[in-house]
């Protein structure tokens, strides 16, 4: 809600989306909510940019809207904003099943990482796992200590079509 790329990731419109249906007397949830090209995969983008994220996601509507939307759907993925740097994944961390910490290699200093996970267990998080993204060959040294990132990175990671 605060720098919201869903939308443009998915290709669909944020015209109407998460902000739309917390702030309206009466809004239509799948005038908002959107099939992907992905089968089986539904985005319900952010909309407009709110001036209060945090309260909107905090409010009574939204435990509402949590609640219809795990009744029509299998596996709900919230995409919020890093933890240490605004409380939106706090709020919702105490009102989801589970969280996953997502950790960027190279850019997550490993206070900051630690920071968080006491941040989620502050509001009783589930924290289920963590994954570590924006991992490169190179920056990881390969698999088991480059072995196997080194002995098979000629197979695994590359394009077939070479």
């Amino acid at each position: 809600m605060r720098r919201p790329t869903v939308a443009r990731s998915f290709r669909v419109s944020n015209s109407q989306g998460l902000t739309t249906i917390l702030t309206a007397k009466q809004a239509n949830l799948s005038e908002s909510i959107h099939e992907t090209e992905v089968p089986n995969l539904y985005v319900l983008p952010s909309g407009p940019v709110p001036p209060n994220p945090s309260e909107l996601l905090n409010s009574s509507k939204m435990d509402q809207l949590l609640k219809v939307l795990k009744e029509q759907f299998d596996i709900i993925i919230l995409d919020v904003p890093p933890v240490n740097k605004v409380t939106d994944a706090q709020i919702l961390a105490s009102k989801v099943d589970g969280v996953i910490l997502v950790v960027p290699q190279g850019i997550a200093i490993k206070g900051a990482v630690l920071r968080a996970r006491d941040l989620l267990k502050k509001v009783n998080a589930n924290l289920i796992g963590a994954v570590l993204n924006r991992v490169t060959d190179a920056a990881s040294g390969g698999y088991y200590g480059g072995y196997y990132g080194g002995y098979y990175g000629g197979y695994y990671g590359t394009d077939d079509k070479k």
